[in-house]
């Protein structure tokens, strides 16, 4: 078969190569002069930063790419594990290195906040536990098609239900099991990762930090953009024909399937689409006749971010690569955020240095400092006023804990906000992951990787199921083209 991508952000990418290796001819669509979607990167005066996502998890998907293909990774992608997650710090001095070994970490819990090992030790388990009764079926599988639910895995699911906390927010279970208020926090701000908050997520997202800590947290040789350009390569050697600067107009609809793309006064028949394109602007620029799902499109949409790139011109020891500097008061923040849409004058503070592995990603002496915040999706805020705000108040507080004043020490700064999220990647609103997850159903409501009312259109990205970050939009890439393959067979 002939098969159109719209959309090169690392789900079309994956989808192009699994496709490809299935013997379909392939060609991508991809609206900007470059592939890979919010996994890009910016360079200036001599420093380099990954532009979006700085974490790597799950590698297994990335390896699974290469096997589909039948070739070796060797030479093309390279990662290796990170021996501390993430340090931590708060503002009444503590400091945590979030170390992979769980039991090395639980070790130094107990030594600076005097938390029992056990407490830390079962927290993992449990994450551990989730993750195995549920990710077959909801990460791995579609949730919309009946034969998912009529498989053994679904029946063990629904017995271990009592203990996935999917009636109880991420927040009281972290509350009721940790005890301590700074581990409460750490572990309450892995509802973030999918652009949620903890007071309002289920419980079941505590399946988070089994991916950092169980199967672990990486860094890729070269930076995070070394996964696009990886797979990339590997898709183009498998003869997948990419088209940049080519914004598609419209998918081409008749007797309800999709037969094509058209661009301008130009069109081409597919005899299947997929669109990696967020699923809002898919229906409402490139399906106008169609008539669109409009109570999955109204969902409450995820939490957004406020991203300094800053060229520091000294190095920090104390940092490591991933770090988090918290906020006093974490309910009022999420607060902020969800509630009021805007961002709280004490934000927490995400750096992202990559210059510690990665010595070429700035100048002799210095760092790349990558400095987000959490922010609320764009409805209309003054975010020239909220940048301005945010960036001293980031400042102070990093210095403040920091003990050291780093204001003098930016030489240069590129500025990622909601708005130009949205105009760079098609994002609607600028959210990050599509949907948020702060009911329990979210999962279910989730937009389909397939149509149901218009055959032969596929989606993938974090804007549909199973979400947001690098892995599950490569899993929405495997579900999308198992659908299609089954549809083959039919």
């Amino acid at each position: 078969m002939e098969i159109g991508i719209i959309g090169a952000g690392i789900a079309g990418i994956a989808a192009s190569i699994r496709l490809a290796a299935a013997g379909h001819e392939v060609t991508v669509f991809e609206a900007n002069e470059y592939v890979g979607g919010k996994l890009s990167e910016v360079r200036m005066q001599g420093y380099r930063f990954d532009a979006g996502p700085s974490l790597f998890t799950m590698p297994h998907f990335v390896e699974e790419l290469f096997e589909v293909a039948g070739q070796s990774m060797e030479g093309k992608f390279a990662y290796e594990r990170l021996p501390i997650v993430c340090k931590y710090f708060w503002e009444d001095g503590v400091q945590l290195n979030a170390h992979a070994d769980v039991f090395k970490f639980a070790a130094e819990v107990h030594e600076k906040l005097g938390v029992k090992e056990k407490t830390i030790i079962r927290a993992y388990a449990d994450s551990r536990y989730k993750y195995r009764a549920t990710a077959s079926t909801f990460l791995h599988k579609s949730l919309h098609k009946r034969s998912t639910w009529l498989t053994r895995d679904v029946l063990k699911a629904l017995f271990k239900i009592p203990r996935l906390d999917i009636f109880r927010t991420m927040n009281s279970v972290n509350k009721s099991r940790l005890k301590d208020p700074h581990l409460v926090q750490l572990f309450n701000r892995y509802a973030t990762y999918n652009g949620s908050s903890p007071y309002k997520a289920p419980g079941l997202l505590n399946i988070i930090p089994h991916f950092e800590h169980g199967i672990g947290a990486f860094y890729p040789k070269g930076g995070m953009i070394e996964i696009t350009k990886s797979l990339f390569g590997l898709a183009k050697s498998m003869g997948v024909h990419f088209q940049l600067k080519t914004k598609i107009d419209e998918i081409i609809v008749s007797k309800k399937k999709a037969t094509g793309v058209k661009v301008g006064e130009w069109q081409h028949n597919f005899d299947r689409i997929v669109c990696n394109m967020d699923v809002f602007h898919a229906y409402k620029k490139l399906l106008p006749k169609e008539k669109a799902p409009e109570r999955t499109l109204r969902q409450t949409k995820s939490t957004s971010a406020l991203i300094f790139y800053w060229g520091m011109t000294e190095k920090f020891p104390e940092l490591d690569v991933h770090n988090i500097f918290f906020s006093d008061n974490y309910e009022l923040e999420f607060e902020h955020l969800t509630e009021r849409k805007t961002v709280y004058d004490d934000p927490t503070v995400y750096i992202n240095i990559t210059q510690k592995y990665e010595s070429g990603d700035a100048p002799e002496g210095g760092e790349n400092w990558f400095a987000m915040i959490n922010t609320p999706h764009n409805v209309g805020q003054d975010w020239d006023d909220i940048i301005k705000e945010a960036r001293e108040n980031i400042i102070e507080k990093v210095s403040r804990i920091l003990g050291r004043d780093i204001r003098p020490l930016i030489v240069c700064e590129h500025i990622l906000d909601p708005r130009l999220i949205e105009e760079k990647t098609s994002s609607h609103l600028g959210a990050l992951y599509g949907t948020s997850s702060d009911n329990r159903m979210a999962a279910f409501l989730r937009h389909p990787n397939f149509s149901r009312q218009i055959k032969g259109l596929y989606f993938v990205g974090g804007s549909v199921h199973p979400g947001g970050g690098i892995p599950l939009c490569l899993l929405s890439a495997k579900i999308a083209v198992e659908l299609i393959g089954q549809e083959g067979e039919q």
